[in-house]
C-alpha cells in the first residue's frame, strides 16, 4: 500500500478538529448484525431521523459544522433528512448503501454499493458527495483495491481507517495521519483519531470508546492526539448513541448489548462538553478540500 503523506491546502485555516456522524439506525449496527437480518430492517420503526435532528440542534447550539456519513438505505427512506443536513451547513458524505463491510464484499459488489449510495445522496441534495466511510472501518490491508475503487467512482477521500488493534476492525500498523493510498492519484485516506501511550496505540476517536471512558481521560487523549498527529483530529459518533430510549434488542449477546447500551444517557452531555472544548469543523475542510469549516 502507498502511504504518501499529504500537505493540507490552507493548513493554517483548516479546522484542527473534525467532527463526524455515522448516520445509521439502532437496528443496523454491527453489534446486532448476527441477530437482525438486513431484509428485516423495514420491519423496525425508524428512529434515526429524530436522533440525527437532535445532533443537528446540538451542533447549532455550539456553532459546530460536521460531516454526516449517511447510509444510502436511510437516505432513500428519509430524503428530507438528507436535505436538512446539507441545508444546515454540514458536509454530506456516504456511509455506503446497506452497511456491509468492505471485507465481506467482492470488488464489484463494493463498487456498486459505493456508487449507488453516492448517486442517491447527490440526487437528493443536488450537490457533490466527496467523502466516504466504510461500515465498521473495514478498509484495511486485506482490501488493497478499495481506495482505488472509491477514486474511480468519484470520491475524493475516505475516512475508513481506525488504526488500532480491535476484535471487529482496525490495523494497528496503518498510518495514523491523512495520506494518499493510491499511487499517482489525489485520493486521501483520513484515519479517525488515535494516539500512543507507553508504546501502545489507543483510540480517541469517539464512539463506544468515548462513552466508556471518563470524560477527563477522553479530553486528555484528544489533546495528546492534537499535539502529536500531523493532521486533523477526526472524531465520530452515531445518532443512536444519544437516543437512550431506543428499543432493546434482547436477542443480542451480553457483550454486544454492553457495548451498544453503555452510558447512552450520559452521551449528550459529554458531547456538548466536547463541542465546547475545541472548535470542530467538517472533514472536507480539515483536509483542505473546500467546504465551510
Amino acid at each position: 500500500m502507498v502511504a504518501e503523506p499529504i500537505d493540507i491546502e490552507n493548513a493554517a485555516v483548516a479546522p484542527r478538529f473534525a467532527m463526524s456522524v455515522d448516520v445509521e439506525d439502532y437496528f443496523q449496527v454491527w453489534a446486532f448484525s448476527d441477530v437482525i437480518a438486513r431484509d428485516s430492517w423495514d420491519g423496525f420503526a425508524p428512529r434515526v431521523g429524530d436522533a440525527t435532528r437532535a445532533c443537528l440542534d446540538l451542533f447549532d447550539r455550539r456553532g459546530t459544522r460536521a460531516t454526516f456519513f449517511v447510509l444510502g438505505w436511510v437516505a432513500e427512506r428519509d430524503p428530507a433528512l438528507v436535505r436538512e443536513i446539507a441545508g444546515r451547513g454540514h458536509e454530506l458524505a456516504s456511509h455506503g448503501y446497506e452497511h456491509a463491510k468492505v471485507t465481506a464484499q467482492s470488488r464489484a459488489e463494493f463498487r456498486e454499493d459505493a456508487r449507488r449510495s453516492k448517486e442517491i445522496l447527490e440526487d437528493i441534495a443536488g450537490a457533490p458527495v466527496n467523502g466516504y466511510r466504510a461500515a465498521g472501518f473495514s478498509i484495511d490491508g486485506t482490501t488493497p483495491w478499495a481506495h482505488e475503487t472509491l477514486a474511480e467512482v468519484g470520491y475524493k477521500y475516505s475516512s475508513s481507517s481506525h488504526p488500532i488493534a480491535h476484535d471487529h476492525y482496525g490495523d494497528a500498523s496503518a498510518p495514523q495521519t491523512p495520506h494518499r493510498p493510491v499511487a499517482n492519484a489525489g485520493f486521501i485516506e483520513a484515519p479517525v483519531a488515535t494516539t500512543d501511550i507507553f508504546g501502545r496505540r489507543v483510540s480517541c476517536a469517539g464512539g463506544g470508546w468515548f462513552r466508556a471512558a471518563p470524560y477527563a481521560l477522553s479530553e486528555r487523549l484528544i489533546a495528546r492526539a492534537a499535539n502529536n498527529l500531523d493532521g486533523p483530529v477526526i472524531f465520530y459518533f452515531h445518532p443512536w448513541e444519544i437516543d437512550a430510549d431506543q428499543p432493546r434488542i434482547e436477542r443480542a449477546s451480553r457483550k454486544s448489548k454492553l457495548r451498544h447500551y453503555l452510558n447512552l444517557k450520559s452521551m449528550p452531555a459529554k458531547l456538548d462538553r466536547l463541542l465546547a472544548r475545541w472548535p470542530w469543523g467538517r472533514v472536507d475542510a480539515a483536509l483542505g478540500l473546500g467546504g465551510a469549516s
